[in-house]
């Protein structure tokens, strides 16, 4: 019986062997693919992920000591806030932060993108960091650090910031000084309330003659702004904000769009100016439209595209001599508090029309909560016209906050009677920043609902379609495409 037994096991384990033989299969071990393409696949990964793989996988911690776009911020290391103090965050921000910059080979290192805010207070680790991150072959760099910052310009030094193309600085003081040379391939340069002066701007820009785009947001040190010759590439600047600004000067012979938002400040752009396009807000600067329409036409005689946001609108729009010669499209954002005024006259807006002999698109965009004005119930007797202003290429205008006024309807029915090349004239009847296309109201927000509108202004869009109804429609020749935008019937409801 023992032997038996014994056979049955032997014979079993055997026919057990045989079919495990038979069923196996190969061990899956990834794909094969060569070791640079899985190190470039690695490179696409967001951080967080090439880490975990890293630890995986030795070919992807390899890789990891080479990644190339270092991005350190409270969401790339998981750092939440929920149930958490804000020293533990601090600390495991910058310990974490240490930990991989010192562990990474400088090798392959293209971009650095640090977030970091004031309670991290890594103010004494950034400068070690930028010295290990900025190596050569680095193409991007941003610090959006805490304040009170000065940016080391050593480290650009010895040829490491020659493969910089964009620059983004934060919250610190950046003092290049006399004789740099370590931005030549500099594109793009972001500062944002950056302490600098124009003396020391002046240094940097003198030798980054590959600069394509300059943005300067809140850099109060800057009084005198130039702009030298040497920058041929330069196609973009804007100014916001820099509250001691005074005098821009640009001979960047290929500057084609400039937007700034300052106080009043004295522009030059030379007598070759290839200036395109414009977007202007004198933040502290009352009669805006007034000073565009007077000034601008001989300082930038090529604009094809002026937008102009005013706040203050005290006088109307004067008669000038000068023209925009190639201006065709044209956006008049009226945005300030003219109620503490007297009525805008809206209908003074023509001489802009008649400055613009190829204007092609005309938007006025009017906030309804500022507006006082004279309405059309009440002066309907005698509306004004000029049959003789004619704005032959005009083809689609919009009116944007469109009100009762009197001198805006005036405005509307001048263009209906002397535009013959129009097509399209939409009028809406409320002011509302997110809704800047025909996508309906409610769609266009996150909640689904409308902006809030307060009992007066729903009132006054009412007045609004009225007083389109009574003068404006039966003056739409058939050749034009009207859109009458009215309030939301579900958000806007208010009961008489």
């Amino acid at each position: 019986g023992s032997i038996t037994s014994g056979a049955r096991k032997r014979n079993s384990h055997s026919q057990e062997g045989e079919h495990s033989q038979c069923c196996k299969r190969p061990r899956y071990s990834g794909p094969n693919l060569p070791e640079d393409i899985l190190c470039h696949i690695h490179s696409l990964m967001p951080l967080r992920d090439a880490a975990r793989a890293a630890c995986v996988s030795r070919i992807f911690l390899d890789s990891w000591r080479c990644y190339p776009k270092l991005t350190f911020s409270n969401k790339t290391l998981g750092l939440k806030r929920s149930n958490r103090r804000r020293a533990d965050i601090a600390r495991d921000f910058t310990s974490t932060v240490d930990h991989i910059l010192k562990n990474h080979s400088g090798i392959g290192l293209k971009g650095l993108r640090l977030e970091a805010h004031d309670y991290c207070k890594v103010k004494s680790y950034i400068n070690s960091w930028l010295q290990i991150a900025i190596t050569r072959g680095i193409e991007e760099v941003s610090l959006l650090v805490p304040s009170h910052y000065n940016f080391p310009c050593s480290v650009l030094s010895d040829g490491r910031g020659n493969s910089i193309r964009d620059l983004y600085l934060t919250h610190c003081a950046f003092r290049p000084t006399v004789g740099i040379d370590c931005l030549r391939s500099l594109t793009k340069l972001h500062l944002y309330y950056v302490c600098i002066t124009g003396d020391e701007l002046g240094c940097l820009l003198s030798s980054s003659f590959a600069l394509e785009r300059l943005e300067l947001r809140y850099c109060n040190e800057l009084i005198i702004l130039k702009i030298p010759f040497c920058l041929e590439r330069l196609s973009f600047l804007m100014v916001y904000e820099c509250e001691m600004l005074q005098m821009i000067e640009s001979k960047a012979p290929n500057l084609s769009t400039f937007r700034f938002w300052v106080g009043p400040v004295q522009l030059s752009f030379g007598d070759s100016s290839q200036l395109k396009h414009l977007d202007v807000n004198f933040s502290s600067k009352n009669n805006s439209c007034s000073y565009v329409i007077t000034k601008l036409p001989s300082i930038v005689p090529h604009l094809e595209t002026l937008t102009i946001s005013s706040s203050i609108e005290m006088v109307n729009t004067p008669v000038v001599a000068n023209k925009f010669f190639h201006l065709k499209y044209l956006e008049i954002n009226l945005c300030g508090a003219f109620k503490a005024f007297s009525p805008y006259d809206y209908f003074s807006l023509v001489s802009f029309l008649d400055v613009s002999p190829v204007l092609e698109t005309f938007i006025l965009s009017v906030q309804q909560f500022v507006m006082k004005h004279d309405s059309v119930f009440e002066y309907a007797s005698y509306m004004r016209q000029m049959p003789a202003h004619k704005h032959h290429r005009l083809k689609n205008v919009q009116i944007i906050g469109f009100c009762s006024a009197k001198s805006m309807v005036e405005l509307t029915c001048h263009i209906l009677e002397n535009a013959p090349s129009l097509e399209c004239l939409t009028v809406d009847t409320v002011y509302d920043e997110e809704d800047d296309d025909n996508t309906g109201r409610c769609s266009v927000r996150k909640n689904g609902r409308c902006g809030p509108l307060t009992r007066d202004m729903i009132l006054e869009a009412d007045k609004a379609l009225e007083a389109i109804r009574r003068n404006i429609l039966g003056k739409v020749p058939s050749t034009v495409k009207l859109n009458v935008r009215e309030p939301c019937s579900r958000c806007h409801y208010i009961e008489l």
